[in-house]
C-alpha cells in the first residue's frame, strides 16, 4: 500500500515542481528588468520622441562629454557611424548631429537600429527629439543616406556623471518587414 501512496506523493512533487518552473521562468524577464533598474545597468533610450521645451533652461556651468559608438550586426554589408565621434554639450542644450549609413550591397536593405546608453543609470537623462532609430531606414543598392539625431541631455542628470556614450547597433531586418512581404508577394503574382 505505500508504493502507490508513494507515487502519488511523487506525481504531486513533480507537477508542483513542473509549474513553479514555468512560473520562474515566465517571471525571470519582468525580474531581469526590476533588477537592471535597480542596478542602473539598462541603458534603454527613449523609444519614441520626447518633446523639447524651448524654455528648457540650460545649464552653462556643467559640461558634458557625449561619444558616439556605431556598430553594424554580423553579415551586414553596410558601412555606418557617426559623423563625429563626440561631443561636449551643456545639460538641457539641444543638439543635432548626423550619422551615415551606406549600403554596399547589390539589393535593397532595410535596417533598424538599436540604442544603447552607457552608463546605464544615465539613460532616463538622455532625450532624443528625432532620431533614425525610431524608424526602419531603406535603403536601395550602393547608395548612402545621412541619418539625423537631435537629442538633449536633462539638466537633472546627477553630476558624478560627465560622460555618456551613446551606441548603436544596426541591424538588418529586410526580411522581417511587412514590406519585405508584400514586395515577395508581389513579385510572385
Amino acid at each position: 500500500m505505500t508504493a502507490p501512496k508513494s507515487n502519488k506523493k511523487l506525481i504531486y512533487w513533480l507537477a508542483f515542481g513542473s509549474i513553479a518552473m514555468f512560473g520562474f521562468g515566465f517571471a525571470l524577464v519582468p525580474l531581469y528588468d526590476v533588477m537592471c533598474k535597480q542596478l542602473g545597468i539598462n541603458g534603454k533610450t527613449n523609444t519614441i520622441a520626447k518633446s523639447y521645451d524651448q524654455q528648457q533652461v540650460v545649464d552653462k556651468t556643467r559640461t558634458i562629454n557625449v561619444e558616439f559608438v556605431a556598430q553594424t550586426a554580423p553579415g551586414m554589408s553596410w558601412d555606418f557611424g557617426p559623423t563625429i565621434n563626440q561631443i561636449k554639450v551643456h545639460p538641457g542644450e539641444l543638439v543635432h548631429t548626423v550619422f551615415f549609413a551606406n549600403n554596399t550591397s547589390n539589393t535593397r536593405m532595410i535596417a533598424q537600429a538599436i540604442p544603447s546608453v552607457s552608463p546605464g543609470q544615465a539613460a532616463i537623462y538622455f532625450h532624443k527629439t528625432e532620431c533614425f532609430c525610431f524608424t526602419q531606414q531603406p535603403l536601395e543598392p550602393n547608395t548612402k543616406a545621412d541619418l539625423p539625431l537631435v537629442f538633449f541631455v536633462d539638466p537633472e542628470l546627477p553630476e558624478s556623471i560627465t560622460t555618456l556614450t551613446l551606441s548603436y547597433t544596426l541591424y538588418d531586418i529586410t526580411g522581417k518587414t511587412l514590406g519585405a512581404a508584400l514586395e515577395k508577394a508581389q513579385g510572385a503574382s
